[in-house]
């Protein structure tokens, strides 16, 4: 048996400790917002110094609130004030209630970490804090949805039953006095049950909470319609309703009348002592649909059996981590040894004699390069679909255009280029030749182009939300490939909608790489006279100056990511009666905090807070500064990390300003052709002759 040494006894004990900080660290909020629109704090500063305070006092040990889950203190003066309201459901019980809220102090703090106004929660808590007064103000912005993935059968009684429901609860929860408003209460629908839930901050009067919670139902169409389960949850009042009893019994007896309150703890002195700070959250509450605990004896007897109940959670999941790492280590190593051994089988087999295909075989696949069979036009010649006897479909690219290389230069590039093998990169299978004829031949994807379908009232209802977000990683991690982890880095240039093509489960694939080198443009410039690309896809900088970079592929992936959340194309954008571009509008209307109107109607219902992500993302990958904009891996994180706060972008860099007089900067550009192909010599100037139609296979 071997025996473990003090070294690795120490180093396995302090992999477990920050493993179990890790897990610590990704409990994720059920919902949260960072609201730019009061201001920034720094973490030197005092109302760093005075929100760490305020968020304190709600989980000290002594914290009751008012005695029925609702706090709310004000810490500090002047510029400096902190107000932070806390809201625990009504069936959590207070020690339940100080744990969620230590949890909600920590994480949003994290995913906020410097905005003066913030609001996050999981299922048992609300918390938020801001520097202007929020105490006895009803507000319903901003608001989250949340909702079952099971539908309802007979979507009209049930929704007869449960606007029934609501609304009882609603005239009950409002009638409660200043200490709570909360009701919950069920009904019947043929032979299940309904349970609904209904809840106001009670600093809000009858008529608010009232208002507040009408509202709210008002919102359920949009999110839950025809959905088993589904709430709403506004800063000040939130409802929801399931077929399950998702609430427990009320741990509190109703208040007859309020007794006087004693005074919130307020810091009038502005010092500069250092407050404690929230202690890290215990992962007892993860913000799940489970029960909050029984009720205990006393409460000493509960604080105990929490920390033990934490103390073997947080173990628990600390050892479970580590085997998964072990896991997980060996796995990936034995992929690495296993993608070697396959590098190694590539490098031997293919050879250009492998990849080359008969020129006459190709052209009787192709029906002899028939418009029957021809599946687009691009600047660098037609795709057409084939059949090989015997053999697969295949899309083959008719270079229309005399390569800049040679025979042997030519091949050697599509050898190099038929390597590059990712599940969201369009296959190369191989050329053929004949006198000055080229010909590519690609893997045949069915489903043809993305923007046959974003763009496609009647194909639009195949994209979700959720297909949609997976397009968009996809194509982030096809070309995080190209970018970074291919074996030579490739930029693509001409990434649009036209050249992600999907496959039958809907999955994106990235076509066009590559070109550059199968038509002879020099890879290595940063400067280039040989500009091929797309108005509106192409960055400022590589459209003007020729300037060319792996960020200019960004900007494009921005144009893409704001395509597929809006629906409408870059090149001839339209809502209501702006006459802005899409890019102008997506950065005005984030400013203004009404990025929503961007998104398809389509999509209304879908996650606003994951929508509003990849908005704010794709407006960091068109700025106007190449070095703000993200590089791939970083953008890459950003989609697989929700907690990963995102920076303030700064403007476009194709801002089309109002035509009320005023002068733009120098870097304004507003193109007049966007959506054309082009492909020119000298920068600045575009022939009209080489303008072509996007085709929806490789170019």
């Amino acid at each position: 048996m071997a025996i473990i040494s003090s070294k690795q006894t120490l180093f396995l004990l302090f992999s477990l400790l920050h493993l179990v900080a890790i897990t610590i660290s990704q409990l994720k909020l059920l919902y949260s917002d960072c609201i730019n629109d009061y201001g920034n704090y720094t973490s030197n500063s005092t109302y760093k110094q005075n929100l760490d305070q305020a968020l304190s006092i709600f989980t000290a040990s002594n914290s009751s609130g008012n005695g029925y889950g609702f706090f709310n203190v004000s810490v500090g003066e002047n510029t400096e004030k902190v107000n932070a309201i806390a809201l625990c459901r009504g069936d959590v019980e207070l020690a339940s209630c100080r744990s969620c809220l230590n949890d909600s102090n920590y994480k949003l703090l994290q995913v906020c970490p410097n905005q003066k106004e913030a609001i996050g929660g999981y299922d048992n808590c609300m918390l938020r804090y801001s520097n202007r007064s929020i105490l006895s103000k009803e507000e319903k912005a901003p608001w989250f949805y949340v909702w079952n993935l099971n539908n309802i059968s007979n979507v009209d009684e049930f929704n007869q039953q449960l606007d029934s429901l609501l609304n009882n609860l609603k005239n009950q929860a409002a009638s409660g006095n200043s200490l709570r408003k909360y009701a919950t209460g069920n009904a019947s629908f043929d032979s299940q049950t309904i349970y609904g839930l209904v809840q106001c901050t009670p600093d809000l009067t009858e008529t608010e909470c009232n208002d507040c919670v009408g509202n709210a139902t008002n919102h359920l169409p949009k999110c839950c319609d025809g959905r088993q389960g589904g709430r709403v949850i506004f800063p000040s009042c939130n409802i929801r309703y399931e077929i399950n009893q998702f609430y427990n019994s009320d741990p509190y007896s109703s208040p007859a009348s309020p007794p006087s309150p004693s005074p919130p703890s307020t810091n009038t002195t502005g010092t500069e002592a250092s407050p404690p700070s929230p202690s890290p959250p215990s992962t007892n509450t993860t913000g799940t649909e489970a029960s909050p605990p029984s009720p205990s004896r006393t409460e000493g007897n509960k604080s105990s059996k929490s920390s033990t109940v934490i103390i073997i959670v947080v173990v628990a999941v600390a050892i479970s981590a580590i085997l998964l790492i072990i896991m997980i280590t060996f796995n990936i190593r034995k992929t690495k040894q296993k993608k070697e051994i396959e590098d190694d089988n590539v490098d031997t087999s293919m050879t250009v004699e492998s990849l080359q295909y008969d020129f006459e075989t190709v052209k009787q696949a192709t029906e002899n390069f028939s418009d029957a069979n021809k599946l687009g036009q691009g600047g660098f010649g037609a795709v057409y679909k084939g059949r090989i006897p015997n053999g697969p479909e295949i899309a083959v690219k008719r270079l229309s255009q005399k390569s800049g290389l040679g025979e042997i230069e030519f091949k050697n590039e599509v050898m190099l280029v038929a390597k590059l093998q990712h599940r969201n990169l369009v296959r190369l299978l191989g050329f053929s030749l004949k006198g000055q004829e080229r010909l590519l031949i690609y893997e045949y994807v069915p489903n043809t182009s993305l923007d046959n379908f974003i763009f496609d009232p009647m194909k639009q209802e195949y994209l979700n939300w959720e297909t949609r977000y997976k397009i968009i990683v996809g194509i982030a991690r096809g070309l995080l490939y190209l970018h970074e982890d291919s074996r030579f880095r490739i930029i693509h240039r001409d990434l649009k909608a036209s050249n992600v093509l999907l496959d039958n489960e809907l999955n994106p694939k990235i076509s066009d790489f590559g070109m550059a080198r199968l038509v002879g443009i020099d890879q290595t410039q940063a400067n280039t006279s040989r500009i091929v690309g797309t108005y509106g896809y192409m960055a400022p900088e590589y459209a003007m100056h020729g300037l060319v970079s792996v960020k200019s592929d960004v900007y494009s992936f921005g144009v893409l990511i704001l395509e597929i959340i809006s629906g409408q194309r870059i090149s001839s954008f339209c809502i209501t009666d702006s006459v802005e571009d899409l890019i102008s509008y997506a950065w005005k209307s984030w400013r203004e905090g009404t990025a929503f109107n961007v998104v398809d109607p389509t999509l209304r219902g879908a996650s606003r807070n994951e929508i509003m992500r990849c908005i704010h993302l794709g407006l960091l990958c068109v700025q106007a500064s190449v070095a703000d904009r993200p590089n791939m891996a970083n953008v890459v994180l950003m989609l697989s990390c929700s907690s990963y706060t995102l920076p303030v972008p700064s403007q476009p860099g194709y801002f089309a300003r109002s035509s009320s007089g005023s002068s733009s900067s120098s870097n304004v550009v507003h193109s007049q052709v966007r959506g054309s192909n082009i492909s020119r010599e000298k920068p600045g100037e575009a022939s009209v002759n080489e303008v072509s139609i996007s085709e929806p296979y490789p170019r």
